[in-house]
């Protein structure tokens, strides 16, 4: 299967609740005004695996079906660690992994974004031991592709440079390689060192020269509460934090990015959807202006 196309430009929304059920996602999307959604298919922090009901699984594709949403995304658990050396973690993750690529494939999700894992000992071996679990799992089940997410870079978190990202794409095995892509985000962009702010173009002139455009497929856009180069992932609203408008003002505008899938994880605050709305008509003016 070919990575999933954005569609259009005005593919932007936010990371949904699933609240009650995976089903009340695609309308939560559309009560925020999103064009695309992001979603866990079961509790981010708990390895139990659920079972989805038909009449779930049936509600979930019809709600999206019948929706203004152009691409539904997932996010695997939290707990899961493809690079850890420990043989019972490693056993644990490949089948909670799994279990996510059969959720999303059942529900008709075409993209999964996931973390690459902390290495623990040697960050070499992390990547040989993630590469080759990514292409276990994704030989398992068909259809779905994986986003490998950047990550800040704290303690031995995988991923946090362009160079690492690329190393660990081509190690994943050739006859899976087309069903993995990237999704980067800004927030963690800015934390482990890329200056969007002051070296917009130098960032993305790097990534074009070290992974691809061709393999961008999502991006997370959230601002950062803390420094560049902090190494810690905070993220804040769009605008307010120490990436301040400017580098969301050039992405919204960016030809670059008119068929990814552009997705907020800012603060939800004590009404989720008051805020998302706002960030969503922010990003929106953004592009307008």
């Amino acid at each position: 299967m070919a990575l999933q196309e954005g569609g259009h430009a005005g593919l932007l929304g936010a990371h949904v609740s699933t609240s009650g059920g995976v089903q009340r996602a695609p309308e939560r999307g559309t009560r925020i005004g999103a064009t695309a959604i992001q979603l866990f298919t079961k509790p981010p922090s708990q390895w139990k695996e659920p079972t989805l009901p038909a009449e779930t699984v049936q509600a979930f594709r019809v709600s999206l079906q019948s929706s203004a949403l152009g691409v539904a995304i997932s996010h695997d658990s939290y707990l899961i660690n493809l690079a850890t050396p420990d043989p019972v973690l490693s056993a644990r993750s490949t089948r909670a992994f799994t279990a996510e690529l059969r959720r999303c494939r059942t529900l008709g999700i075409g993209l999964l974004v996931s973390h690459p894992g902390n290495y623990i000992d040697s960050r070499s071996r992390g990547l040989i031991r993630n590469a080759r679990r990514y292409s276990q799992c994704l030989r398992e089940v068909p259809d779905v592709a994986v986003l490998i997410e950047n990550t800040a870079g704290s303690g031995t978190a995988l991923g946090s440079r362009f160079e690492e990202l690329a190393k660990l794409r081509v190690r994943i095995a050739s006859d899976v390689r087309h069903r993995v892509g990237f999704c980067l985000d800004t927030c963690h962009l800015f934390s482990a060192g890329y200056d969007l702010v002051h070296d917009y173009e130098g960032v993305w002139e790097q990534w074009g020269r070290v992974v691809g455009f061709l393999h961008l497929r999502c991006l997370h856009l959230n601002d950062s509460k803390t420094p560049l180069g902090s190494r810690r992932d905070r993220h804040e609203l769009i605008g307010e934090g120490s990436l301040g408008p400017e580098p969301f003002r050039r992405i919204m505008k960016d030809p670059r990015f008119g068929l990814v899938p552009k997705i907020l994880e800012t603060p939800k605050g004590k009404d989720p959807v008051a805020n998302d709305r706002r960030m969503l008509r922010r990003l929106r003016a953004y592009g307008r202006g």
